[in-house]
């Protein structure tokens, strides 16, 4: 094993618990305020008087820089230390979420945003990596699915979350609450990180690629700028330009990481790892359900509050349906993937699809004030099929890696879903502001109809895998 770790168990005991509440708290942090801000959106909007395309700028923006830098926060890990490096993201994230929190105008705010997901690429491959490493066999099994789960609550939960701290309105703060909370727990969590947290590093991490990371952020960014302004602003050249400057700086990329590892230094994407089928499947899967799932949470926050004119707290309560039945599903889905493996996927992913499909049945029924009772079984059909995918998809892709390689694989694992994040939110954005000329309700239903193609998608090419051995149904290879 040429991964050092020095890991604090106690005498006698099979199960290492100290880390997993720091580690959950960091993942729950990150997660949460991707969602949290959706039920915030229309406030922001109003405050700071801002535009469209400022709201999912609020949004996308995180995942951006999020995605970009992932990869390299987990080398980062492997080379210093990753609890060192944890602890500097989780303190930077604090201070981040004070920036957005006090922001005076919607540009500092969004500076602020990609500042916070620059932030939690520090701490999202690193908590991983740490997983992975720390535990072994079923304890590693055990700690994922304790990961999974809470990153999915999160996910579900963060609008309602969001919603109730508006609502409580703590020192007049309004929709500022949502970031100026993050201060003292990412302070906390920080403190107890270096206490708790064993640390460990790659004995070979190899030199940081800045190139590459410059190449994929300039890739990323010309992507969604030219997909989030394009729209917004009736595709004057420049957004045209970034939509094709972007498979062209992504290309460079992927041509610059192909020529490292060929003369033995370290990219920061090995392409000999997507050369694993298993892996490269479960990576693809992992990009197309989370394209749906942000985007999905997007386009009903605004739905409820700019078509239904519910209030935060109200929107929020709305999602907890959602949230309750992937809590449900999601308690289950550990068991499941021992005896489905990645068809299980495939059934989730069926379920959101269908669950998505009868929100806009209901409102096409309906129309734009069908009664909210009638979105039940679409939002618990969506929030069961996020709770049998999150935790397995993660399960799946891990069970590929090995302590070695633990940063990259969990920096791809994770940069595949916050692209997802940014790019879901970016195209059906560009559906839901394009058809909200004829309201909210018909906005949503279209949008709502793309999300539900893509995750029947999703679902066919689970189908298309070979059957699985041990290693892919959630057992540690």
């Amino acid at each position: 094993m040429t991964t050092t770790a020095v890991l604090e168990r106690s005498p006698g005991r099979t199960f290492n618990w100290r880390p997993l509440p720091v580690l959950v708290t960091g993942t729950v942090m990150i997660v949460l305020d991707f969602f949290i801000v959706n039920v915030a959106l229309p406030s922001m909007r109003a405050a700071l008087h801002a535009g469209a395309s400022v709201e999912e700028w609020v949004v996308a923006g995180y995942g951006l820089s999020f995605a970009a830098l992932l990869v390299l926060g987990g080398r980062l890990g492997d080379r210093f230390g990753r609890r060192r490096v944890l602890t500097a993201g989780l303190a930077g994230f604090g201070v981040t979420s004070a920036l957005c929190g006090l922001a005076p105008s919607a540009e500092v705010l969004i500076a602020g945003r990609l500042m916070q997901g620059a932030a939690a690429a520090l701490v999202s491959p690193n908590i991983l990596s740490l997983l992975g490493v720390v535990y072994t066999g079923a304890d590693r099994v055990r700690a994922i699915s304790v990961y999974g789960m809470a990153m999915g609550i999160a996910a579900a939960g963060g609008q309602l979350v969001g919603g109730a701290l508006i609502q409580a309105d703590l020192a007049h703060s309004g929709w500022r609450s949502i970031f100026l909370v993050n201060v003292p727990v990412a302070a906390l969590a920080a403190v107890c990180a270096g206490r708790l947290v064993p640390e460990s590093r790659s004995d070979r991490p190899g030199r940081l690629d800045w190139l590459g990371a410059l190449l994929v952020t300039a890739g990323l960014a010309a992507l969604v700028l030219g997909l989030v302004q394009g729209a917004a602003l009736g595709w004057p050249w420049w957004t045209a330009a970034g939509l094709a400057a972007a498979p062209v700086l992504l290309g460079a990329f992927g041509w610059h990481q192909r020529r490292l590892e060929r003369s033995g230094e370290a990219p920061l994407i090995a392409p000999s790892l997507l050369a694993v089928p298993g892996l490269r499947r479960g990576l693809l899967t992992q990009l197309g359900f989370w394209c749906g799932q942000a985007a999905l949470f997007l386009v009903l926050a605004l739905y409820l509050q700019d078509g239904r004119g519910l209030d935060p707290l109200q929107a929020g309560l709305v999602f907890s349906i959602l949230a309750g039945a992937y809590l449900a599903t999601s308690l289950r889905a550990p068991a499941l993937t021992q005896r489905l493996g990645p068809d299980l996927i495939g059934l989730g992913a069926l379920l959101l699809a269908a669950g998505e499909g009868g929100l806009a049945a209901a409102v096409a029924a309906g129309g734009p004030g069908v009664a909210l009772g009638w979105l039940v079984p679409g939002l618990v059909a969506a929030g069961a099929g996020m709770g049998l995918c999150i935790t397995p998809l993660t399960s799946v892709v891990l069970a590929r890696s090995d302590p070695v390689r633990a940063g990259a694989v969990s920096g791809l694992l994770s940069s595949m879903q916050q692209i997802g994040n940014s790019v879901g939110v970016a195209v059906t954005g560009m559906v839901y502001f394009g058809a909200a000329r004829h309201g909210a309700g018909p906005a949503f239903e279209y949008s709502t109809l793309q999300l539900g193609c893509l995750l029947t998608a999703v679902a066919a090419g689970t189908r298309l895998r070979p059957r699985p051995g041990p290693a892919a149904t959630g057992s540690p290879s």
